[in-house]
């Protein structure tokens, strides 16, 4: 699997002064065609605020796959090329699309879609920071509670424990808190 990830399509659109309703229709059919092609995961759709249809709408569409050989499948089938022409007609240009897999899913800003990931070393340094202060914190478990267990069982739970920390709780703050330096 290491040379077919999991993947995240960031996809962000602006959709043509009264044709929103078009659009959101016609995403409707993006997302359940999608959602019939192996390895999908789900979709999100984040659309802007104001719905009066009276200005151009900015909406940011992420989708899931498991592997990025089915992503492609998706890609190069002919029923999403029919989608794409269609939506050309609906959007005011070709948006930006960007393909994150790996460490860059733990390097996204709330509000900022379609972000360029920093440099593989700053993910480096933050990252290691996050896992060290996360070890720190889970020394002080009493040991008595891992004890019973394997050594392999300790340290699945440990890695466990610490990736599920790292994804929900300390990346996101750590992203944020550390933006000024990731994405000057």
């Amino acid at each position: 699997m290491g040379g077919d990830p999991p993947v995240t399509v960031d996809v962000v659109q602006r959709v043509r002064r009264g044709k929103a309703q078009e659009f959101e229709a016609l995403l409707g059919e993006i997302i359940a065609t999608a959602s019939t092609f192996e390895g999908y995961l789900g979709a999100s759709v984040f659309r802007p605020s104001d719905a009066d249809g009276l200005a151009e709408r900015e909406c940011r569409i992420v989708l899931k796959f498991d592997h990025l050989e089915n992503l492609k499948r998706w890609e190069h089938a002919p029923v999403r090329q029919r989608f794409l022409q269609q939506a050309r007609l609906l959007t005011v240009d070709a948006g930006t699309f960007a393909i994150i897999t790996g460490l860059e899913t733990w390097f996204t800003l709330p509000g900022r879609p379609g972000m360029v990931a920093p440099p593989r070393y700053k993910m480096v340094v933050v990252s290691a920071l996050a896992i060290f202060g996360i070890n720190q914190v889970l020394a002080f478990l009493p040991p008595e509670l891992l004890t019973p267990l394997l050594p392999a069982l300790r340290l699945l739970v440990a890695v466990f424990l610490t990736t599920t920390t790292m994804t929900y709780v300390v990346m996101p703050r750590l992203t944020k808190l550390l933006a000024w330096w990731l994405y000057p």
